[in-house]
């Protein structure tokens, strides 16, 4: 079993920052990639950011320049870190990987959701 636990998301106001952290923990055995998306209502779910375990790392052009996604413990945390942040910003902010389980199971897990309102 794998749980993905998002915490840091708020209500900030434009121009602001927050940090979002993502916990992996369970049967783990190899993490491909870690992952931020987000879902803002009466959207459909978008890839905000993400890190391999390669290095690479790749964003929206939405958030380039201003979102910078890091990673520690051996890819079991991840972070998001916001600035500047903008009222179109505001989402439920979702953690996924794509990570090994055995060395024949692989597959994608999500966190619940962290919620990031923008709002003056």
């Amino acid at each position: 079993q794998v749980e993905l636990v998002e915490s840091g998301g708020g209500m900030v106001q434009p121009g602001g920052s927050l940090t979002l952290t993502c916990v992996a923990s369970g049967n783990i055995l190899h993490i491909v990639a870690m992952g931020w998306y987000r879902q803002a209502p009466g959207k459909q779910r978008e890839l905000v950011a993400t890190t391999t375990a390669g290095g690479s790392t790749d964003y929206a052009d939405s958030v380039k320049g201003r979102f910078t996604i890091s990673r520690a413990n051996g890819m079991k945390t991840v972070y998001l870190q916001m600035n500047n942040l903008k009222p179109e910003d505001t989402a439920v902010y979702y953690c996924n990987s794509r990570l090994y389980t055995s060395r024949n199971n692989w597959g994608d897990y999500w966190g619940t959701g962290t919620l990031v309102t923008i709002s003056s």
